[in-house]
């Protein structure tokens, strides 16, 4: 019987209809692999959104290369094609297609773009599990796509990553790279993330989650629990310890959730609704998607008036409200100097990181966790 990294990263690629898939201790792990497999190094630049997680931005410094950041679109916050063609220069290696928070990128435009500029696209699926574009999942459209199952992701093996692909010269160029140079997580922190998983399972609630957060990242500083992030991803330099693959405890995650996926994805799909409707029945601007986009939103985002507000008094309220993005490099810890960014760049990208919260999709989350959240927002007003 095949090994539960392997049945893993099977079932995986039957869901989306992916013909190679390979799985990661991290998500930005199996990023690094395909921009690895793709040749990216010095003088090489990458595309992707000024409104992304710094840890998406890591994998392109730690191997020479320049981020080349493009701001989005107020509505679903993703690249704006236009603006597209003006970044892409004879040194543009590798696109980035980052679907936020769930919202598909307008894929027909950047296809068209790339394709003229002979650029793959690489599509970043953390946020965005079942989210199709013009009837098509995402992941499909690029030549190669990277997941998450980070706490927050839509469905969680603690942390862990996954790369899909139909192509297969890249497949065989990640496959030679796992085999030389791919590392097993030690037994320490496999087990410390099993540890964590249970509790997860046991505590984490829309109620809890604030108190959880806090303490997570307290421990995390310690050294206490498997976080993360490492502090000098922050700088940026590689750990020693990075291009590791992904766990058994961390497979046998996965298997059980792909199992209840579901009901997981249909769970969030109904949130969004609901929020939609609560929204606009208070009076709320909520801006259409088109209707080609069908998201599954791994949280939901709404803008208000005063974010900071915001957030320091959700705790009190037990309301679990996420501040996605908190800079253009999130978080707000983020030395963005050192990534190239500078105040300014992403102008329509940098007022959404002043004013949007996001609002839980997950399945422990129900209409009374709606209404709860929207009550708490509902006092600090619309921009």
């Amino acid at each position: 019987m095949a090994d539960a990294v392997t049945r893993f990263e099977k079932a995986f690629a039957d869901w989306l209809g992916s013909m190679h898939a390979f799985a990661f201790w991290k998500g930005r792990i199996a990023l690094y692999a395909i921009l690895r497999a793709l040749g990216v190094g010095e003088d090489d630049e990458v595309i992707l959104p000024g409104y992304t997680c710094v840890m998406d931005v890591n994998p392109v410094k730690y191997l020479g290369a320049t981020p080349i950041y493009v701001d989005i679109e107020p509505v679903t916050y993703n690249v704006d094609v236009g603006l597209l063609d003006a970044k892409i220069t004879p040194h543009t290696k590798v696109i980035i297609a980052q679907h936020t928070y769930g919202y598909p990128c307008e894929m027909d435009a950047m296809l068209q773009i790339a394709g003229r500029h002979n650029v793959p696209i690489i599509e970043d699926c953390c946020l965005a599990m079942d989210s199709t574009y013009k009837g098509k999942r995402c992941g499909t459209f690029g030549l190669a796509s990277y997941w998450s199952f980070q706490w927050n992701k839509p469905f969680t093996t603690g942390i862990g990553g996954m790369v899909t692909t139909d192509d297969s010269g890249l497949a065989e160029k990640i496959e030679a790279l796992n085999r030389t140079e791919l590392e097993p997580p030690s037994s320490k922190a496999a087990l410390m993330l099993s540890i964590q998983r249970t509790v997860y399972r046991l505590l984490i609630y829309p109620r809890t989650t604030a108190l959880a957060t806090a303490l997570f990242r307290w421990l995390t500083r310690r050294g206490a629990v498997v976080g993360s992030s490492d502090s000098c991803e922050f700088v940026p330099e590689m750990p020693t310890d990075f291009f590791l693959g992904m766990s058994a405890g961390q497979a046998r995650a996965g298997l059980r959730e792909m199992r209840r996926l579901e009901k997981n994805l249909a769970h969030r799909r109904q949130m969004g609704r609901l929020y939609d409707q609560l929204l606009r029945e208070a009076g709320w601007n909520i801006p259409r998607i088109p209707d080609y986009m069908d998201p599954v939103l791994v949280r939901y985002p709404v803008r208000v008036a005063d974010k900071a507000r915001a957030v320091a008094e959700a705790p009190k309220h037990f309301v679990e409200l996420g501040t996605w993005f908190e800079c253009p490099l999130h978080p707000m810890e983020t030395p963005m100097e050192l990534y190239g960014y500078k105040s300014g760049m992403c102008p329509v990208a940098e007022r959404a990181c002043r004013e949007v919260v996001n609002l839980p999709t997950h399945p422990r989350a129900g209409r009374a966790t709606a209404e709860r959240s929207l009550a708490l927002i509902q006092r600090f007003g619309q921009p």
